[in-house]
């Protein structure tokens, strides 16, 4: 009987289907999170790119 038990544990330890979902679920919580920490910066990041690609855009097609 404890072997039988033991050899279920050994058995479930060593199974790793859906270890993948689990690790990508926990990469996508920490990049939400870092995303949330960081969402100001990212927004004035962004805002500053994209006017200064307008600028250069204006420049060209003016």
């Amino acid at each position: 009987m404890m072997k039988k038990l033991m050899q279920a544990i050994r058995a479930f330890w060593a199974e790793e289907e859906g270890l993948g979902t689990l690790e990508i679920i926990l990469i996508i919580a920490v990049v939400i999170i870092i995303a949330l920490l960081f969402k100001d910066w990212i927004i004035e990041l962004i805002e500053r790119l994209m006017g200064k690609a307008d600028d250069e855009a204006d420049k060209i097609f003016s």
